[in-house]
């Protein structure tokens, strides 16, 4: 059995009795019921993957995939490609936006080279697992083949069981590829069945063309390739990019083993829908950190059935946003486990009566 389909049939629904058993106690706490908002729905849902008890996190991780992508041939982001290669060299530096982010907050950056279009160095302090060199032009045909997008899902597979083996038990998914907001549209788009400008926004840079071009583009793509809305894989091959395939597997792994992912905006959104497209149970274990300025970032979270906890205003991706998600997530933990409940409350007050 290959990793993909082992990964796929180890992924479980959590119990719902787990989760209102949680939520029932974190009524009984000393405050009016639901009063911590969102804290409560995130506590619930993190015992809920915990069979049912309040988990302590131990170590936290963003991966961050990188790769390159052929359609940025067509002129849809004014940013260079060559910004892929120096961002990515810059992870393990701690240089860059999200690794600011994670120092504030005690979590590890872990780069991943999927596809890039350079070779980077081996003792760079990045994990090279490159697939190849970027994806083809899909404008001109497909982006990869399936045994490239099912490797590239493999590969984010492997770097998160490698780390929750590692004693890390609250994940977050990252990307680095200039254009990637391209192939995310188009994954959408077509999951969704809307047109490609109902989900295409400006990236880090749109091109010259403005939005309505880059939305051309994709409806162009789509078109071209006919990717199979109910074949994931061949939505990915077809449209998609290998950054996004890889953190698809790190979504994947993290539901396996019952390890909270928290997803940071569009693309790596777009990645946990392919995951869920996989195995359903996947969005047992996700959580959304921020609202993406990126139109279709709301209806992919919609479709995945998760709220954002933050609204920043943010489009850098890295994972930026899903790190500083992750003391939310701490905060509402030690809501459940430090605050006592209003029975314990009076008895601390009046211990005679």
């Amino acid at each position: 059995m290959s990793l993909l389909q082992q990964t796929i049939e180890q992924i479980t629904a959590t119990n719902q009795a787990s989760y209102d058993e949680a939520e029932h106690y974190i009524d009984s706490l000393a405050k009016p019921p639901k009063s911590l908002g969102k804290l409560e729905r995130i506590a619930a849902k993190m015992a809920a993957m915990n069979d049912g008890t309040f988990p302590e996190i131990q170590k936290k991780a963003v991966i961050v995939c990188a790769g390159d992508h052929g359609v940025y041939d067509e002129g849809v982001t004014t940013n260079p490609q060559d910004v892929t290669v120096f961002q990515t060299l810059g992870f393990p530096k701690g240089t860059t936006g999200v690794c600011a982010i994670a120092k504030s907050v005690g979590a590890a950056v872990v780069p991943v080279d999927v596809g890039v279009l350079e070779d980077l160095p081996a003792d760079a302090g990045i994990i090279l697992k490159k697939v190849k060199y970027g994806t083809n032009n899909m404008a001109k045909g497909p982006a990869m083949s399936r045994e490239e997008a099912i490797r590239s899902i493999e590969v984010g597979i492997e770097v998160a069981n490698e780390q929750i083996q590692q004693g890390v038990n609250l994940l977050a998914t990252g990307e680095m590829g200039i254009a990637n907001t391209t192939p995310s549209a188009a994954i959408l788009s077509v999951l969704e069945g809307c047109d490609p400008l109902d989900v295409t926004g400006f990236g880090a840079g749109v091109g010259a063309g403005g939005i309505a071009y880059k939305a051309d583009v994709i409806r162009k793509a789509i078109v071209l390739n006919e990717p199979n809305k109910d074949d994931a894989i061949d939505v990915l091959a077809k449209v998609g990019g290998l950054e996004i395939g890889a953190m698809a597997g790190v979504t994947l792994a993290a539901a396996a083993h019952r390890v909270p992912i928290v997803v940071d905006g569009y693309i790596s959104t777009v990645a946990a829908l392919i995951a869920a497209e996989l195995n359903p149970h996947v969005k047992d274990y996700v959580l959304a950190s921020h609202a993406s300025e990126e139109p279709g970032a709301k209806i992919a979270a919609a479709r995945l059935g998760i709220e954002p906890m933050l609204h920043m205003n943010m489009r850098l991706g890295e994972g930026s946003g899903a790190v500083l998600a992750f003391p939310i997530i701490e905060a509402a933990l030690s809501m459940a486990t430090n605050m006592v409940t209003l029975e314990q409350a009076a008895a601390i007050i009046q211990p005679n009566k």
